[in-house]
């Protein structure tokens, strides 16, 4: 039988976590429904242990919010229903080490994170529990420490059945966060979304990193297009071989939907990268699809090349 959710832990109080985790813990302040807990580290989980999680934004009228535990470490967490995972991808590894004695056969995983390798690089580290793929669209970031700023369009969220136990039915977990606010589609098969979204951020976040140009600008200069739409053909090889059910149409999609953004938009891969940032998603994009390809047997050579340029500083 199905355990009730009593208790909900939220890893990483970023621009993602924090909203969402901040949402969770308004809605539930009471604990008498589900309790929340955080997990942060250094300043992150000292400014809110003290003054509560804040969040900016034109959604919420008080923009404090405090969870019924905070913790340091994932390790300190006890008796927990479902942990959100929601850090960088550099950090997944690591934090899924922390969890794997922690969870059960019924313990609910969700990570909200970009890429289209996470759960299963969330189940080479975890055997147990039940992981539910999922996509997520949020403009949040953190604006200080303990301080999360969002504009834009509320945080939406896509999650689905979990490959290795399609049977769970997730209904329970996504009503409790449509409860707190929180806009979340539930089907069957959220890889679809995952990809979709994935053609995007990949391509345009390493086009841009590499040559230093906006969404706008690579939208419509031939030359940064065709690069773009080079490793987009190489992802939606990928995505074939893995029988992704996306559109046929899906770069023509794609730049529709970088159309839509103001033209001088960065990416964060652009920013990161050119601001020389010890940790970006260089690896969640190209080393994703380098991976994959190798794997598959399939060409990826723009993604090689762009990769290859911007780990040897080769940047405009």
């Amino acid at each position: 039988m199905k355990k009730t959710i009593k208790k909900m832990t939220v890893i990483g109080l970023g621009g993602v976590g924090g909203y969402f985790g901040f949402k969770l813990a308004q809605r539930y302040s009471d604990q008498q429904e589900l309790s929340i807990a955080f997990v942060a580290r250094g300043e992150t989980f000292s400014n809110v242990k003290k003054n509560g999680l804040t969040l900016i934004s034109p959604e919420h009228e008080d923009p404090i919010a405090h969870p019924a535990e905070i913790h340091q470490q994932p390790s300190e967490v006890l008796d927990t229903d479902v942990f959100l995972i929601c850090v960088k991808e550099y950090d997944l590894e690591k934090v899924c080490l922390e969890l794997k004695d922690k969870i059960n056969a019924d313990t609910l995983i969700l990570p909200l994170m970009n890429g289209v390798d996470i759960y299963e690089r969330i189940r080479k580290v975890i055997d147990k529990g039940i992981v539910l793929p999922a996509c997520v669209y949020v403009a949040s970031h953190i604006k200080e420490k303990g301080i999360v700023e969002h504009k834009g369009n509320a945080g939406k969220i896509v999650v689905g059945n979990d490959p290795e136990n399609p049977d769970y039915n997730a209904q329970e977990l996504v009503s409790l966060m449509q409860s707190a606010g929180i806009d979340i589609t539930y089907k069957n098969d959220a890889f679809p979304d995952i990809w979709t979204k994935f053609f995007f951020i990949a391509s345009f976040g390493l086009v841009s990193a590499r040559y230093n140009q906006s969404i706008g600008q690579i939208n419509e200069v031939p030359e940064l297009r065709k690069k773009a739409t080079l490793i987009m053909e190489e992802i939606k090889s990928i995505a074939k071989k893995k029988h992704i059910d996306i559109p046929e149409e899906i770069i023509e999609n794609t730049f529709s939907k970088a159309a839509t953004f103001p033209y001088a938009t960065p990416t964060s891969l652009q920013l990161d990268v050119q601001a020389k940032k010890e940790h970006t998603e260089l690896e969640l994009f190209a080393g994703a699809i380098m991976d994959y390809g190798k794997a598959l047997e399939l060409p990826v050579i723009e993604s090689t090349r762009i990769y290859n340029e911007i780990k040897g500083g080769l940047l405009q």
